[in-house]
């Protein structure tokens, strides 16, 4: 599921100088780690919808600790689909 997301993120927002292997599961999305920012966010919110079914609801509080890191974006997404 990580890489399939990790791939999902590079396909989502043309991140053509990144392949699967450098990104870190557990590292930051946003900021020092990949340097995602709240565009980026509402893409990949879009894509995960399309792709997964799965809706991340930005206003929440969560989101953003969903949205902090490929593991725990993949945790939310595999609970939410049972």
């Amino acid at each position: 599921m990580e890489n399939e997301l990790k791939q999902l993120i590079i396909d989502t927002l043309e991140l053509e100088d990144i392949s699967v292997a450098d990104i870190d599961s557990h590292a930051p999305l946003f900021n020092d780690g990949l340097g995602l920012d709240s565009i980026d966010a509402l893409e990949l919110g879009l894509a995960i919808r399309k792709k997964y079914d799965v809706k991340i609801d930005a206003e929440k509080e969560d989101a953003v600790k969903i949205f902090s890191s490929v593991s725990t974006l993949a945790e939310y997404i595999q609970a939410a689909r049972g």
